[in-house]
């Protein structure tokens, strides 16, 4: 593949946990303004892959490069700061906080570097902030629930919270990790819809998700884990009629 464009370059990356192979011989390549799709079946190694490149976990060999920056062994909120933000498949939210509190946190974080809670004083005098925060709620369908206790949430609607905690802070590089888990189907339309409208803005994004109608409704091009390798990478047709893809992880009747 071109290194035109390309955002994201993760090469010859390796890890393992008391000699188990996480992943092995991980080399791919996102470009600017697309949406990339990582799938495979349970235990392939996404969620590793996307721990590696936010800093969380140190990859054994191989580097990860964003925007031509190696980010191996840069700390988590350091690679925040350079633009990569990360959506948990677990929502990391703020329970007792209300919806609009929950969003200004990381834009605040961000702008200042840390997460300290004495930013929470200073939430009546960042009008600006405020209307961000408002602003992007009102993007991911919860603009009428901004004094609303984020913990009293259904499920559905913490994974949007947790959506728009990371829209807020302007990612040029958006990590999201199962979008959609938890979700009613109309839940799931609206989410698609708006990352629809996301990709429109240019925003590039790499999404690890299981529902397959998620996967074919957004992705430009797709990876596909298992085993903690990369077995077929393309565009969602290439990947669809790939029969190690059919034979590891979709099953003849899902493609």
């Amino acid at each position: 593949m071109s290194t035109e464009n390309v955002v994201l370059h993760v090469a010859d990356v390796h890890k393992s946990f008391a000699g188990l192979h996480a992943l092995s011989d991980i080399d791919l390549s996102v470009r600017e303004g697309e949406t990339h799709a990582i799938i495979g079946p349970n235990g392939a190694g996404k969620s590793t892959l996307l721990n590696v490149c936010i800093g969380r976990l140190k990859p054994d060999s191989g580097h990860v490069v964003f925007d031509g920056e190696n980010l191996t062994g840069k700390k988590p909120h350091q690679i925040n700061q350079l633009g990569v933000v990360r959506v948990f498949q677990t929502p990391e939210i703020f329970p007792e906080l209300d919806l609009l509190e929950n969003v200004m946190v990381p834009i605040l974080a961000k702008r200042d570097g840390s997460f300290k809670l004495n930013l929470f004083k200073r939430f009546s005098s960042e009008a600006e902030v405020r209307r961000q925060a408002e602003e992007t709620l009102v993007d991911v369908g919860l603009g009428d629930l901004g004094d609303i206790e984020a913990g009293s949430l259904s499920r559905g609607d913490k994974r949007r919270l947790e959506l728009a905690m990371g829209l807020a802070q302007k990612p040029r590089l958006l990590l999201l990790d199962e979008p959609t888990a938890g979700m009613a189907r109309h839940d799931t339309n609206a989410t698609i819809d708006l990352l629809k409208r996301i990709k429109a803005r240019g925003m590039t994004k790499v999404i690890i998700e299981h529902d397959m109608h998620v996967v074919f409704s957004l992705a430009d091009r797709i990876s596909v884990l298992a085993g903690g390798r990369i077995i077929c990478q393309g565009t969602p047709e290439e990947v669809k009629g790939d029969p190690r893809v059919k034979e590891a992880y979709l099953g003849e009747e899902q493609v």
